[in-house]
């Protein structure tokens, strides 16, 4: 599917209004539900002759989840979203954003554990992903919390128990 965003109808068919006059009154239409902070579409995917349903949260221009979407009974037209599939669509949208934020936390905040001169200190990568200035502080804190080093490296650097240890042990020069 090339560009979900342009290919999201205003409508889900002409026949239909929109949304709801009311905004806080959820809309539940053959090919639109909109609730619990997410809109489902039932749009037609434009790889093959099925349907496909796009998951979009709230205040986001871009579908969190796009999936395929199962026929109706005449083989021709999607089957109608229900609230049934509304709550699984939210749950599995929900779950597959709470994952890329997870994911996204992990890389821009990592944290080992290494041995240097008898002494277990913990080393942090820190990255701001800012797309004018990204930038990255790397340090240390021994086993009490307190911060031994703290110098700022290239977002790109790579930590790893061998770069973190080659740094402890020079003393934590910059690397």
């Amino acid at each position: 599917m090339t560009d979900i965003a342009s290919s999201l109808p205003s409508s889900p068919d002409s026949s239909s209004p929109p949304f709801s006059a009311d905004a806080d009154s959820p809309v539940q239409q053959p090919r639109l539900w909109c609730g619990d902070g997410w809109t489902a579409r039932v749009i037609k995917n434009e790889d093959d002759d099925g349907w496909a349903v796009a998951m979009v949260k709230d205040g986001e221009p871009e579908p969190a989840l796009v999936g395929p979407w199962t026929m109706g009974r005449d083989k021709k037209n999607p089957k109608p979203l229900d609230g049934t599939a509304f709550i699984t669509l939210v749950k599995t949208a929900s779950e597959f954003v709470r994952r890329h934020e997870q994911q996204l936390h992990a890389t821009l905040h990592q944290s080992l554990e290494v041995d240097c001169r008898g002494a277990r200190i913990t080393v942090s990568l820190d990255i701001e992903p800012d797309e004018d200035n990204p930038s990255a502080l790397l340090s240390a804190h021994d086993e009490a919390g307190d911060q031994l080093a703290q110098v700022r490296v290239p977002p790109s650097f790579k930590l790893s128990r061998i770069s973190a240890t080659a740094w402890a042990d020079s003393g934590f020069a910059k690397p």
